[in-house]
């Protein structure tokens, strides 16, 4: 989608090929661990359950800041992505992926020792996703491997909260995007990774982080408060922007020094899965961010990207359904 954009943004974060699969209940009971939500696996059991599933998935790019940058390259923003991929199928796939939107693969890190990061995620009838993950390669992204360098050019890095699993992975991640003058977002990615980092979080965010992205649950954890509002005023006085995502009931925006701005949702009529809601909605945001837009803009373009992605099955859209997306992102800016 063309336009005029502040420069090109950088995903930080880690690659992985999500494997989709339509499952019914009998299935899930026949892994090791409960249903819903996501846990690590091992090569081994990653292999078993692929091996289950046998030719009933479905391939695709995936990972938090994966998706948030691939909507982005979609949508005609210079992209490019650091993150580390094995030497694999899974790798050279994740890469061309990424080359027909034109992003950049130049900052790619690789490794021959482990293969690329791969998550299996079940779909059951109910709509509930039940994922398990393989991190391999991505998990051996070392701070070492990372440098001002590779955020040089770069006018905003987005970089995924679930870095902050590795705290010196992520506070050099930061620190290297704020040396090298970039705006730096940051979507804190799950409560848990809230909860992990709560001792080094708030540090973080009032050093490094210029937009932080929460849902309710992570909003939640952060401030112990259900009140969205509530935590959008800490998260605003830790940072210059923020947003409180707050699912099907939209979201709250508020820029330092300015007044808190409700943003109205864009009805989902049929939902189907909800992977990549939230990495859509930091899309649809940053898009506007990179446009120059107002708060409010840039959160109408994150419900319409959060509201088109929940309609599908995993985090893709197909080419008629990003027809009318840009319909309606031509709308708020027509404004």
């Amino acid at each position: 989608m063309e336009g005029n954009f502040r420069g090109r943004m950088l995903g930080v974060g880690s690659p992985v090929v999500d494997l989709l699969a339509q499952v019914d209940d009998s299935f899930i009971e026949g892994i090791h661990g409960h249903k819903g939500g996501m846990e690590l696996v091992s090569p081994e059991v990653m292999a078993e359950i692929v091996g289950k599933l046998g030719s009933t998935t479905v391939r695709a790019s995936g990972g938090s800041a994966g998706n948030t940058t691939f909507a982005l390259a979609r949508l005609g923003a210079a992209c490019s992505f650091l993150g580390k991929l094995g030497k694999d199928d899974d790798g050279e796939y994740y890469q061309n992926c990424f080359r027909e939107l034109g992003g950049d693969c130049a900052r790619f890190k690789f490794t021959f020792d482990r293969a690329s990061a791969r998550c299996v995620s079940m779909i059951t009838p109910d709509g509930e996703r039940t994922m398990r993950t393989d991190l391999g390669a991505a998990a051996l992204l070392s701070p070492d491997e990372i440098s001002p360098a590779d955020f040089a050019g770069i006018y905003l890095a987005h970089i995924e909260g679930y870095l902050l699993f590795n705290p010196e992975l992520a506070q050099k991640a930061l620190a290297s995007a704020k040396e090298a003058g970039c705006l730096v977002s940051l979507d804190l990615g799950s409560f848990e990774v809230v909860r992990a980092a709560e001792s080094m979080l708030h540090s973080l965010l009032t050093r490094y982080v210029d937009i932080v992205f929460a849902n309710e649950d992570e909003a939640e954890a952060f401030t112990g408060q259900k009140d969205a509002l509530h935590a959008l005023d800490a998260l605003s006085a830790c940072c210059p922007t923020a947003a409180v995502k707050l699912g099907a009931a939209g979201a709250w925006v508020k820029d330092r020094g300015g007044e808190s701005v409700r943003i109205m949702p864009v009805r989902a009529e049929n939902v189907l899965d909800t992977t990549g809601a939230g990495d859509y909605w930091a899309a649809g945001f940053l898009y506007g961010k990179l446009r120059g837009l107002p708060p409010v803009a840039c959160g109408e373009i994150g419900s319409i990207l959060g509201a088109a992605v929940v309609q599908q099955i995993g985090a893709q859209l197909p080419e008629a359904v990003w027809a009318e997306v840009q319909e309606r992102i031509v709308k708020v800016l027509a404004r």
